[in-house]
């Protein structure tokens, strides 16, 4: 048992393989398998105080103030009352352990709602509903529509022919698109019939708990056979059930060990650059402590052994201890009375600005986003600052760039191009929301949210264009989506990927509308005429391929071929008689290109019935080979697909997110370098990288490295190496930092940009490679890593970490970045369709990428910032409070004793500077908003460290002494022998207290004053207010009044008031604040004028414009001109063309209908977004609030215009 008890469970050995049996919990419970229950929280009621105080006493700063406190309560060595440092000390403390709590309980809270879920568990032949946590590891359960995945199961069976199921991965992999799985036929077969899965009891062996999402291997044992299991049948926790009443399944993995959790990885506590800067100024600090009360102490025992004989005659000592026990003890005296050199209120404030700044964060309107009702939020307060400093984003592609919306946008018709629109002098208008659509009343099937603006388009169709209706009839027929018509009109689509879905959309509002399909055939309704042709074969995509086919037979019986793919391989198959359309269009695929578009070429031929018979015949053949199967297939596809005819080209956008391109330019300008990590292929992400501006045409060159051994990526890394950096060196410049090697910047001529794929980056990661690759990508603008997995993520944000000891920021919005997200210094999560898991795990989380800049070059600049000035003003007046202790002790006999009254000592960190700093670190700006977007290069000097590092802090070091030495010596010198008006004595050391501390709260409160760039009446008010409750107070304490309550406690009566109406007074506290403003005055006007920084320049251009912003540059839309092609993704597996011609694919029977346009009433899965329908592979609408949500306080600002954009 640990400590605690918290690891009550005996510990096993390392999993190798997984054992388990069908219904049989006693042969399970043998090898100790995690239940299905979670535990996200840390601490319970019996451990939360014993815990919560030890982590707190580990922080460096919190230790030693208990050291102190103990200190303080022996008599012998404490010249200040204990209540000092207990005070601040238990507040620290209170306010630290209640937000830990609070934390707590909430994560207390989310574990028990989701372990609390019913589920049905199939227990003593009895279906039972049970919670997911008393869910075991070989139990099997039954899921519903729309139910939530228990835990990691063996898919058994389903209602839907051919044991399939469909489930939604959104919270895995952020994809909405469905993904289809499949059972085995031997535990198919069993259906729904309860005896006979109660009596099933098949053994699995399989691969232990990883947290590999895209792989699985294991077998099954039942009837003296053995099958083999892969990922095609596992059904992940965190999936989603969708368009399948039901399936039961075998519970493999559970809770902690299921690949979601694994996922998730450990959570590790966050600290900020500055944190870790703090720890070290700290030990700085401590030092410096000991060496000054080390100094102090060694003068005590000279004194003592000098001048202290001749005292003992009036002040007798109490023991017989010589001058060396008075030295040692003056040591620990002077402990405690320099303690102040490193404030507890330090860490208060430092937490105060922390959760204010989140706040800002939290309440910013212009981070809302309206139509899902999302607000950002600040899910940590302790990494703000951080966000001011961040040099590398790692991204991940689809759901956070993009939203996974397909729109068709354009296409090219028989060497004619449709989409674009022009005004009456043929010039071409930007399309916007506001452009007239095209009226699609003429089709009652069409689906009413989808919008096309080429009225042209509409009139050739209507005009029975042949080429346009061979066009639309191919995209109507040559695809593998699914349709679904619960009721008359009632169309549903169910694509395997969202391109489909986009395509087949589009032809349904033109008037081509896919109706249904059987095994042996496709019905579309053409123009209001239903037809029915039959399906004689699909010809499926692969990533090979990279086309599909179909052969149809139509009603009047003609056999025809329709294809569809890469315009690169079709244009390889296209007849010859073809060559002056295909450089038309070849034109028309450049500028879809150059727009960023998804293009995909069309093209078909008639074919012989003769030819097909044969061609038919030999197919059967291959199609039940043993051997060679696919190699076989791929060359009868081969023969038949050749000598087409084109019919044109579609272009459809992969939607990016609003202000996706912008938001990455303006991050390029803050120095920021953005790397994309993504699940897709090549060809999607490479296109996404040019359609978000960050691949660009201008770039010098793109280096892609693809190879498939260590020595080719090895050798592709020194090739690009070698085109940036000719005269490069086999060695990398860096320096040796104190967590390892640093490696150095450096500086290529012209833009590069970098794309490498996933079995490529395994090999770049290794450890041989990982400084070349690492020295390689860090040379480029931009890098592209494709085809990575969760861990390969999470590998490279480490990489740069280690190396490049920059801050780094992960951004995703599926389970799959969890790791990426935990692994960088500041984890950012997409919330929104795509599901929560990369939320929950985040530090920051907003529904749109766009809000990223506002995040780093508004709030994380503004915060960076104003917590530099907080901890310089901070150590500077403390610093400067405490060596005028230091410099006292040499005209006090060393004999600890303080030159400031006890209540100020008590209350300057807590009352009389707490609030004028606290209004400085949460108020102040040096340029809004709007300046800071206009120039995102004042995001740089948080990249260097240049507001605060060890160089600052021992600057503030120096301006202390100087301004500790202004401060003791001129008020020392101003009594010094001096007398009052009246010809009375006042060179007593009170009064002296008084004018010292009087003088130090004007030079500190002047100081912040010139520290502030904005000005608020707050601000007005805490400093003004400071030094009235100083003088209130000071008045007061002082008076007769309290001195009669408590003596000893109000020793300085009436000290007050006889020494502040001497004029002397008040001219000592000018002169003393003059000399110690005047040095940095001079400094800061020196600077200004000869070394200028970038704030300097852009605040005094905000002066100069009066404190007006600028006018708002306009969001122009950005346009390529390129001669590259724009990758094509069907989808990122194989089609499903066998299940569709497999004979038993069809879920249910279609819903009776009459032919032509139904005029009934119609939904479809599709929502617009811009300029043209966008398709849902969910069925769902886009960025609809779920229905079961809570309206949160935010929602009133739905009609608020979003004016950041």
């Amino acid at each position: 048992m640990s400590f605690f008890g918290l690891d009550c469970a005996r510990r096993k050995e390392k999993e190798l393989e997984r054992k388990l049996r069908a219904n049989d919990r006693e042969y399970n419970l043998s090898f100790m398998y995690a239940t299905n229950a979670i535990k996200t929280s840390k601490y319970n009621l019996f451990t939360f105080l014993p815990l919560n105080l030890f982590e707190q006493f580990q922080r460096i700063a919190n230790a030693y103030f208990l050291v102190l406190l103990v200190l303080q309560v022996i008599p012998q060595i404490s010249s200040l009352s204990w209540f000092t440092t207990v005070v601040p000390l238990v507040l620290v403390l209170s306010v630290t352990a209640a937000k830990d709590a609070t934390d707590d309980i909430n994560r207390h809270r989310s574990d028990n709602h989701v372990n609390n879920r019913k589920v049905q568990v199939l227990i003593d032949g009895k279906l039972r509903s049970e919670r997911w946590m008393d869910v075991q590891v070989g139990d099997i359960i039954k899921l519903e529509n729309n139910q939530f995945v228990t835990a990691d199961l063996l898919l058994l069976s389903s209602s839907e022919p051919l044991n399939l199921v469909y489930i939604e991965t959104a919270e895995l992999d952020g994809e909405t698109n469905l993904k289809v799985r499949q059972a085995l036929t031997v535990t198919g077969d069993m259906g729904d019939n309860i005896e006979r899965l109660a009596a099933f009891n098949g053994e699995v062996r399989c691969e232990p708990p990883n947290n590999r999402l895209d792989r699985f291997t294991g077998t099954l044992a039942h009837g003296g056979q053995k099958f083999s299991l892969d990922n095609e049948k596992i059904l992940l926790r965190g999936c989603t059930l969708r368009n399948t009443e039901w399936c039961f399944g075998l519970v493999l993995f559970g809770g902690p060990e299921t690949k979601l959790m694994q996922n998730c990885g450990k959570s590790t506590f966050k600290r900020t650059s500055i944190d870790r800067l703090m720890n070290v100024l700290v030990l700085c600090i401590f030092g410096f402590l000991a060496l000054m009360c080390c100094v102090l102490a060694v003068g005590n025992g000279l004194w003592e052994l000098k001048e202290g004989s001749q005292f003992t005659l009036f002040l007798p000592r109490q023991d017989s201890s010589g001058a060396t026990f008075s030295a040692f003890l003056t040591f620990w005296s002077y402990v405690i009375i320099l303690n102040t050199v490193v404030p507890i209120s330090l860490y208060v404030s430092v937490e105060i600005i922390r959760l204010g700044n989140s706040f800002y964060i939290d309440w910013d309107r212009r981070m809302y986003h309206a139509r899902s009702d999302t607000p950002a939020e600040a899910r940590t307060t302790t990494l703000n600052e951080e966000l001011g400093q961040i040099r590398y984003i790692f991204s991940d592609k689809t759901g956070t760039l993009t939203q996974n919306i397909m729109i068709f946008n354009k296409c090219s018709i028989n060497g004619k191009t449709y989409g674009d629109v022009f005004d009456y002098t043929g010039q071409r208008l930007e399309v916007t929301e506001h452009t007239d659509k095209v009226d699609f009343s003429f089709n009652p099937l069409a689906d009413s949210r989808f919008s096309f603006h080429d009225h042209s388009l509409v009139e050739a169709v209507k005009l029975e264009n042949p080429e346009v209706h061979a066009f639309f009839r191919l995209l109507a027929l040559c695809h593998t989506v699914m349709p679904e018509e619960k009721s008359e009109g009632v169309l549903l689509y169910q694509a395997q990927s969202p391109d489909e879905g986009a395509l087949v959309t589009a032809a349904r509002n033109f008037g081509f509308v896919f109706r249904s399909r059987t095994p042996e055939s496709v019905t579309i309704v053409e123009m209001g005429e239903q037809r029915s042709y039959e399906l004689l074969a699909i010809l499926d995509f692969n990533n090979v391929r990279k086309r599909m086919s179909v052969i149809v037979r139509s009603p009047e019986g003609k056999l025809s071929l329709y294809c569809k793919g890469a315009d690169t391989i079709i244009y390889e198959r296209l007849h010859q008689s073809c060559s002056k359309l295909m450089d038309v269009t070849t034109e028309h695929l450049n500028e879809f290109a150059g727009e960023g578009l998804r293009t995909l070429a069309l093209a078909y031929k008639d074919l012989d019935e003769e030819y097909f018979s044969q061609w038919r015949q030999r197919h059967h053949e291959v199609s039940t080979a043993l051997e060679d199967r696919e190699e076989k297939l791929d060359l009868l596809y081969e023969e038949i697909e050749k000598d087409l005819l084109l019919l044109g080209a579609t272009a459809i956008e992969d939607k990016l997110q609003d202000g996706v391109p912008q938001t990455i330019e303006q991050l390029s300008k803050a120095n920021i370098k953005i790397w994309v990590l993504t699940g897709d292929k090549q060809e999607t992400a490479e296109n996404i990288g040019y359609s978000c501006n960050m691949l660009r045409e201008e770039m010098s060159d793109v280096f892609v490295v693809s190879g498939n051994t260590p020595d080719d990526v090895r050798q592709q890394l020194r090739n690009a190496l070698t085109t940036m950096k000719p005269d490069a060196t086999d060695d990398a410049p860096g320096t040796l930092g104190k967590r390892g090697r640093v490696l150095k910047d450096e500086v290529v001529n012209g833009e590069y940009g970098l794309v490498i794929n996933g079995h490529s980056l395994a090999y770049a990661l290794e450890r041989g490679t990982e400084l070349e690759f690492l020295r390689t990508a860090c040379m480029c603008q931009a890098v592209i890593c494709c085809r990575v997995t969760p861990l390969q993520k999470a590998q490279v944000v480490e990489l740069v970490k280690k190396y490049k000891q920059t801050v780094t920021l992960a951004i995703g919005d599926g389970a799959n970045d969890v790791s990426m997200i935990k692994a960088a210094h500041i984890g950012v999560g997409i919330s929104g369709q795509e599901g929560m898991q990369a939320v929950l795990s985040s530090d920051y989380s907003f529904a749109q990428f766009r809000f990223l800049q506002r995040l780093l070059l508004v709030h994380g600049r503004w915060s960076y910032l104003r917590m530099c000035k907080f901890l310089r003003y901070f150590f500077y007046k403390n610093f400067t409070f405490t060596f005028v202790h230091f410099w006292y002790g040499f005209f006090c006999g060393f004999s600890a004793q303080t030159v400031y009254d006890e209540w100020f000592i008590t209350l300057y960190n807590l009352v009389y500077t707490a609030l004028p700093v606290l209004g400085m670190s949460l108020f102040d700006q040096d340029v809004n908003d709007v300046w800071s977007f206009q120039h995102p290069q004042l995001y740089v000097p948080g990249q260097l460290n240049l507001y605060f590092s060890k160089r600052a802090f021992f600057k503030c070091v120096l301006h202390s002494s100087y301004s500790s030495l202004v401060l003791f010596f001129i008020p020392y010198a101003a009594m010094y022998n001096t007398v009052r008006d009246d010809g009375k004595d006042i060179a007593d050391y009170q009064s002296f207290a008084v004018l010292t501390q009087t003088c130090l709260l004007f030079a500190v409160c002047i100081q912040l004053s010139l520290e502030m760039s904005y000005w608020t009446a707050v601000n007005t008010f805490f400093v003004l207010g400071s030094l009235a409750m100083y003088f209130a107070v000071t008045f007061t304490m002082y008076s007769n009044g309290m001195f009669l309550l408590l003596p000893s406690a109000f020793p300085f009566v009436g000290t007050a008031r006889n020494t502040m109406n001497q004029p002397s007074v008040w001219l000592t506290i000018l002169l003393t604040t003059i000399l110690c403003v005047l040095p940095v005055l001079t400094h800061r006007f020196l600077l200004i004028q000869l070394q200028p920084t970038i704030n300097d320049k852009v605040m005094f251009k905000a002066r100069q414009a009066k404190a007006t912003p600028p006018p708002p540059t306009r969001r122009a839309r950005i346009r390529r001109t390129s001669s590259r092609r724009s990758g094509y993704a069907f989808s990122h597996a194989q089609g499903y063309g066998d299940l569709v011609t497999s004979g038993r694919f069809l879920r249910r029977p279609a819903v009776p209908r009459s032919s032509g346009f139904a005029q009934t009433g119609r939904a479809t899965g599709f929502s617009p977004m811009g300029r043209s329908a966008g398709y849902s592979p969910t069925g769902r609408p886009q960025n609809a609030r779920a229905q079961d949500v809570e309206v949160t306080s935010l929602q009133m600002y739905r009609t608020v215009r979003d004016s950041a954009f």
